[in-house]
This record gives structure tokens, C-alpha cells and sequence, in this order.
């Protein structure tokens, strides 16, 4: 690995999952079939690696397990398969998050690259107008926030290698497909070039929108920094973490945020 997340949870390419070091924990891996991610696809009926990425949620080493629980936080981790998916290289399925019951809000999530390259895509809205729509290309050890509500997908940058993230969450993480699906997509179809390079196309299901194609920043505002890991930054001050379960806490941020 490139980068250390310092959680003894281990990328394993074949066959796609994880395995844990020492004492951390975590659950076996899920995969994600092809077939389960077609409707949102540019070419649904493409084909492609199979399955597509494994995930596994609730990670992490014991000490501040007890402390994640009480803050409704856990871990989670993703490793995506190298090849393409049509035109398209392999990515997740474009989603937004419940809305969480004891918040009441759509939660924040924070992204951080451990293998591979990623964009992370995000947009407002799944609707006529997607609003803003940004594309944040990110290497090991780079972290991207999503901000709540806001419709994001991960998609490798490089079809010819895997990719593997992890994820600071709330816990009652739950996906909703079903916005995205029936737009067949987000508002971006990621494109492979013959060179390899990633080119975006609109998704004619939208208005016409713009696409802020961008590197990712420093996000003093939310209190961490870009330098160490997201786990050791964790288990250092777990409380500066508490705005992804209780995003009210951030409310004027998160009405102007930029990822």
C-alpha cells in the first residue's frame, strides 16, 4: 500500500474483500454484482468486472470502538476492481444517504483514498437541475468530504489499476439508489479515453449543468487536517468528528460548503 489508514484493515485484491491485522475487527466483506449496479450506468447492458467492488462496514481497531458507538460514527472501507464498465470505468452506485433518525438529517461523509485514484463525484440534487456538480481527484491519503444530502458516487481515475478508500460515517448509513436510478445516472457520466484519461459527459436526464472538475483542499473550517490519517486523527480527538452524526452543529457551513 501507498498509504497507511493506521486500522489494520487490509485491501485484498483477490478475492476482492479485506483482511484484518492484529486485533482489528470487521465484518466478512459484501460484494456488489454488476447486475446490482447497471441502472445506473451509462450502458446498462455493458459489461465489465464482476463483482464490481466489495465493501465492509463497521471496521477499525478496539480502542475507540465504545466511543464511535456513542457518537452514532463507525468506519467503513471499499475496494473496486480495475477494468471498465462499458465506456465508463468501475465505480460505485450513485446514491444519497437516509435521512438519519436521531439526527433528522441526510449525513456528511468523509472519504479518504487508500489505493488506486479516485474522483469523488458529487452533486446538489437529483432533479431537473442537479445544482452544483463538482469531480474531486484524489490520491492515497487524500480525504473529500461529501456534504449532507448532496447525491455522490466514487469513481476510480485510473481503469487499469483497483482503487480502495475508506469512510467516516454515520452510523445509521443507509443508500437510496432509487432518485438516481430512474435518471439512469448522475449528472456525469465519467468517459475512459483510448489514452486512459477520464472525460465527463452529461447525462441528458438533467438540465444543462456545469461540471467544477477540482483537486482536493484543506478543511480547517470542519476542524481536521489533510496530513495524517483519517483513524489516527480519530482516535487522537474523536469529538472534532461529531459534525458527521450531528451536521446541525455546522449548519451555516454546510449552506455555502464547498468540497
Amino acid at each position: 500500500m501507498k498509504f497507511d489508514p493506521c486500522m489494520g484493515v487490509v485491501p485484498v485484491r483477490q478475492p476482492l474483500g479485506f483482511r484484518y491485522e492484529s486485533v482489528a475487527f470487521g465484518p466478512h466483506p459484501e460484494t456488489r454484482s454488476l447486475d446490482a449496479i447497471r441502472p445506473s450506468l451509462r450502458d446498462p447492458d455493458c459489461s465489465g468486472p464482476d463483482p464490481v467492488y466489495a465493501i465492509v462496514m463497521d471496521v477499525g481497531r478496539p480502542e475507540i470502538r465504545d466511543q464511535l458507538k456513542q457518537r452514532m460514527l463507525l468506519f467503513g472501507a471499499v475496494i473496486y476492481a480495475s477494468g471498465q464498465l462499458g465506456e465508463e470505468p468501475v465505480r460505485s452506485q450513485g446514491h444519497v444517504h437516509h435521512v438519519s433518525s436521531h439526527s433528522g438529517w441526510s449525513p456528511p461523509e468523509i472519504y479518504e483514498i487508500w489505493e488506486g485514484s479516485a474522483y469523488v463525484y458529487m452533486q446538489e440534487f437529483v432533479a431537473d437541475n442537479p445544482g452544483r456538480c463538482y469531480a474531486v481527484l484524489a490520491k492515497p491519503g487524500d480525504k473529500v468530504v461529501v456534504p449532507p444530502a448532496w447525491a455522490h458516487a466514487a469513481i476510480s481515475a485510473d481503469a487499469s489499476d483497483f482503487m480502495a478508500l475508506g469512510a467516516l460515517c454515520d452510523r445509521e448509513y443507509r443508500f437510496d439508489y432509487e432518485a438516481v436510478r430512474k435518471r439512469k445516472g448522475l449528472a456525469w457520466y465519467p468517459i475512459v479515453t483510448q489514452d486512459g484519461k477520464i472525460e465527463w459527459a452529461p447525462n441528458p436526464r438533467y438540465e444543462k449543468t456545469v461540471l467544477d472538475v477540482r483537486l482536493p483542499r484543506e478543511y480547517r473550517e470542519l476542524g481536521f487536517t489533510q496530513r495524517d490519517a483519517l483513524y489516527q486523527q480519530a482516535a487522537r480527538d474523536l469529538d472534532q468528528f461529531a459534525w458527521v452524526s450531528e451536521p446541525a452543529t455546522y449548519e451555516k457551513i454546510w449552506k455555502h460548503f464547498e468540497p
